[in-house]
């Protein structure tokens, strides 16, 4: 007991000397802490007053001025990956600033305008017509009247052709403001209506590009298998063949191991390949003799395909006018008729082909007779200046509108393979007569057509010349890029 009271009384004793060193520490420090809580409250109150009065009533010296700006502590940048990080971020808020400026003074009624205009668009399909795709596009009628009887141009709306291009564009009411007719790769009709309510128009033409290309091919079974092989479009192809058609029947001359090569044009719009032709330069070589043909275009305009010698190629006459099949029987004085079966003389060359299949004149001139003619059957007869005449017989029917005295052109439809008369079977039996002499028409020496004038024959022939020597350099190439294949 008495251990735990001396414990107690110590402790009592300890307490109260804490409690009196606390007492004396506070009064060392209170007056201090009075006296700084008061000088802060007078300060804080005097800078108040200052700054309202000085920022309501403010007064400047303009030559003294001069602000002192707090830089916030950056963090230090020891690359210059970081700098340019650092100056990225800084530049953004600005970006972002002036694109919501911008956006501010864009006029909504703009927007809103846009967002409301139309358009429609056709292609032209075979058998259409202007009526129907105005109708399609909800145009008015008055509208179209108005527009086929008022602008320049309508001809070519009256004319479109399947494959055309027709696009519409309309206003806020719904009424035709634009219409444009894509007429071909090279060109397109526009039609605009202004601000006096009427349409105008112009034809608008895109620029060409004009790229020379080539291609060449051995012959090993048809010339169509042999262009192809040389990358050439159908329509090459056809005028390759129509070019030479005057010297070489491609029915009966062409054999393995003919060749040709071709000069050409393409044509480009905005990159986009248009269309091909025409024909530059062409070489053909048939059984081993080498014909040349060269475009040439005189200062009246007036084109066409000559020889290296400046003499047309295109010929009086058309060797042969129908695609037939075979020849049944050929010009032959001493032959025996195959229904009569009597030596009877053949003084022209059948031609067989499919009934129906379309004859053509084989020169200029004129019809000096139509009809039934004897063994013959339907016949025309046509003369061709004072010296030529050419008979067609055996026709199932001739072309609409045919009689004595009209003129027809080389090329033109006349009639059709038929077997009227003494025929075995369809065919086109075709006469050529000189001076009322029959020849054969399979030999006989044609007439050309005119060749390239005198006064122009020098630059024509600086022009074949130019054309070969490109052929050449293209065969070179060419023929370099097939070793290198073969070796790779």
């Amino acid at each position: 007991m008495q251990v735990i009271r001396h414990i107690k009384t110590d402790f009592k004793n300890s307490v109260s000397a804490i409690s009196k060193t606390r007492k004396r520490k506070v009064s060392h420090w209170k007056w201090p802490l009075a006296i700084g809580l008061l000088l802060f409250a007078v300060v804080w109150r005097s800078a108040q007053w200052w700054s309202t009065t000085s920022i309501d009533n403010p007064t400047f010296d303009e030559e003294s001025l001069s602000f002192s700006v707090a830089v916030p502590d950056f963090p230090s940048v020891n690359s210059s990956d970081e700098m340019l990080d650092y100056e990225q971020n800084t530049t953004e808020p600005a970006e972002e600033v002036s694109s919501e400026t911008k956006s501010k003074t864009i006029d909504p009624e703009l927007i809103s305008s846009v967002a409301k205009l139309s358009s429609q668009s056709f292609t032209i399909q075979p058998g259409g017509n202007l009526a129907h795709y105005f109708q399609q596009a909800n145009v008015s009628a008055v509208e179209l009247h108005e527009v086929l009887n008022t602008v320049k141009h309508a001809q070519q709306l009256k004319k479109i052709q399947p494959g055309q291009e027709l696009n519409f564009e309309f206003d806020l009411e719904n009424k035709l403001k634009n219409l444009c007719l894509k007429i071909d790769g090279f060109k397109s009709l526009l039609i605009k209506r202004d601000s006096n309510n009427t349409f105008t128009s112009e034809i608008i033409n895109k620029p060409v590009e004009r790229k020379t290309s080539y291609g060449s091919s051995k012959i090993t079974d048809s010339l169509y298998m042999a262009g192809k092989k040389a990358k050439l479009t159908d329509k090459l192809i056809m005028e390759l063949a129509k070019i030479f058609a005057y010297d070489i029947d491609f029915a009966l001359d062409i054999r393995p191991g003919d060749a040709f090569r071709v000069l050409f044009e393409e044509q480009y719009v905005e990159g986009e390949k248009i269309g091909v032709g025409p024909i530059l330069a062409a070489e053909f070589t048939s059984q081993g003799k080498k014909y040349h043909a060269f475009y040439y275009k005189d200062a009246d305009g007036n084109s066409g395909y000559y020889g290296a010698d400046g003499n047309s190629l295109k010929k009086a006459f058309i060797r042969t006018p129908v695609e037939y099949t075979r020849i049944s029987s050929h010009f032959n004085l001493n032959r025996k008729h195959p229904i009569l079966h009597k030596i009877r003389a053949h003084k022209g060359v059948d031609y067989a082909a499919p009934h129906g299949t379309p004859v053509k004149a084989a020169g200029n001139g004129k019809i000096i007779f139509v009809g039934k003619k004897g063994g013959y059957g339907n016949t025309i007869i046509l003369q061709h200046g004072s010296q030529y005449s050419t008979l067609y017989g055996h026709l199932s029917r001739f072309a609409k509108d045919l009689k004595v005295g009209k003129p027809v052109k080389q090329g033109q439809l006349i009639g059709y393979v038929g077997s009227t008369g003494l025929a075995s079977g369809p065919h086109l039996h075709y006469e050529f007569r000189i001076n009322n002499v029959h020849k054969n028409p399979l030999t006989v020496t044609l007439p050309n057509a005119n060749g390239v004038p005198d006064n122009r024959k020098r630059e024509y022939i600086k022009q074949t010349q130019s054309y070969l020597a490109v052929m050449d350099t293209y065969e070179r190439v060419q023929f370099a890029t097939n070793e290198v294949a073969n070796k790779g």
